[in-house]
């Protein structure tokens, strides 16, 4: 398969295609996401997310007590902190990475936050499907919920493809922070 080949010849000074962003996601033990940092980073955003949804369904259980919600809630600003740390991870790689040219357009968000974001509708098309782990890989019928959260998926993984062609053609740069 060409995506397959591809994903499995990313260099590390190289922006990863969204195949092989999607399959680390995907696959928890995908060798590529080993020998990327950003698809490490992107795995464990994915990790971070699921995490967060199951600690936020525990503090909103009917009858949850008090002490129930406040450990809930300590584990999402964890969690929170960790995502933090991973999207600045991603960034710092593109900052050492990436040649940015000067006088291309400026993207609003750094590929960190895209990522994010990605990691984050990912695990709600999951759970549309209910799925309950993101590596299950069940062929599911889609109803309308499931359908709106993997269409999102779609665009924001067209998004990053766009992002990362103007990036690697000069047209565009990331922020650096």
């Amino acid at each position: 398969m060409p995506t397959e080949y591809a994903a499995s010849r990313i260099g590390t000074g190289e922006l990863p295609p969204p195949s092989a962003l999607l399959r680390a996601f995907r696959e928890p033990d995908n060798p590529n996401r080993r020998q990327h940092r950003v698809l490490a980073a992107a795995r464990e955003l994915v990790e971070c997310h699921e995490r967060r949804h199951r600690a936020q369904q525990a503090a909103h259980t009917p009858g949850a007590s008090s002490g129930c919600v406040a450990a809930c809630t300590q584990l999402v600003e964890d969690i929170d902190g960790h995502r933090a740390e991973l999207v600045g991870r991603i960034d710092h790689w593109v900052a050492a990475n990436i040649q940015h040219r000067t006088g291309a357009s400026l993207h609003t968000e750094t590929l960190g936050a895209v990522i994010d974001r990605m990691a984050a509708k990912w695990i709600a098309a999951q759970q549309a499907l209910g799925i309950s782990a993101p590596a299950d890989p069940h062929p599911l019928q889609l109803d309308g919920e499931a359908h709106l959260q993997w269409c999102r998926l779609a665009e924001l993984t067209d998004g990053y493809k766009d992002l990362i062609t103007d990036v690697n053609e000069h047209r565009r740069r990331l922020p650096v922070w």
